[in-house]
């Protein structure tokens, strides 16, 4: 266990501190946090679908500023770690990750906010100093210390999860586990509905109609509907660049049409 809770933090550690040390690339979301701690984990058939179904659950969420709704890499870590040990079935997995994340987030923007606030007054001073060197120093230091105690954390939550987390669900009623395992494979659709209900307009919805249709009465694979909206994507884009062209070549033949009526009144 103590070998499955260091490659656990140390899967955090890459995805969730990675992804701000090379400029917020993303890698910190759960499809690709699921890959890499399945990858460490021997697992990553278990990593990359729990990793997916994630990703459709805190695909609507957002964090603005030092407010976060949810931490998704540290439920990613934990959901997989806990799939791939046995201790829950997948779906109830992917139930528990929910308050996991929430969790985290209260636990991040305490760290965040609170903990690490004492750092500021020291790089308002090199900065008025300009010693960039210090601040760089900072910089570093700071990231490195921040992300070692999540990642401390990380290996701490799993080490000692397991046991409490397999009593605990052992405990529960056949009937509840169920409704957790239900409730899992509900969870995409209330991440889907939650970034539809960000992203939703007038001229999206026509899309949303053709792609239900394609899969629903039409029975398409995902991937087929993917080409098809590839497709749709450069006929799309493409309409629109020779719109631009035309409304810049009328703007230029306005321009000369005024620039020739200028002259002849000039003239006459």
């Amino acid at each position: 266990m103590t070998v499955t809770a260091l490659l656990a933090a140390l899967s955090y550690f890459i995805c969730y501190g990675g992804n701000w040390l090379l400029g917020q690339c993303m890698i910190e979301r759960p499809i690709v946090v699921g890959a890499v701690t399945g990858l460490l984990l021997g697992d990553l058939p278990t990593g990359l679908i729990m990793g997916a179904s994630l990703e459709a659950i805190f695909m609507g969420s957002v964090n603005i500023g030092g407010q976060i709704s949810a931490e998704p890499a540290a439920a990613t870590v934990f959901a997989v770690t806990f799939a791939t040990m046995q201790t829950v079935d997948a779906n109830a997995a992917l139930a528990i990750a929910v308050p996991i994340g929430i969790l985290s987030a209260f636990v991040s923007m305490f760290i965040n906010n609170i903990a690490f606030n004492w750092f500021v007054p020291f790089i308002d001073k090199y900065a008025k100093d300009n010693n960039d060197r210090a601040i760089t120093f900072i910089n570093f230091g700071a990231w490195l210390l921040r992300f070692t105690i999540f990642s401390v954390l990380m290996f701490i939550g799993v080490y000692l999860g397991q046991g409490p987390v397999q009593t605990f669900v052992n405990s529960i009623p056949a009937v509840v586990m169920n409704g957790l395992t239900v409730a899992g494979k509900f969870m995409p659709a209330v991440g889907f509905a939650i970034l539809m209900k960000m992203l939703w307009s007038k001229e999206l919805a026509i899309y949303y109609f053709l792609g239900f249709i394609l899969v629903t009465y039409m029975e398409l694979p995902l991937v087929a509907v993917s080409a098809i909206g590839i497709i749709i994507v450069l006929a799309v884009s493409s309409r629109d660049l020779q719109l631009i062209k035309m409304q810049q070549n009328a703007a230029v033949g306005q321009i000369a049409e005024d620039y020739t009526d200028d002259v002849e009144d000039f003239l006459s």
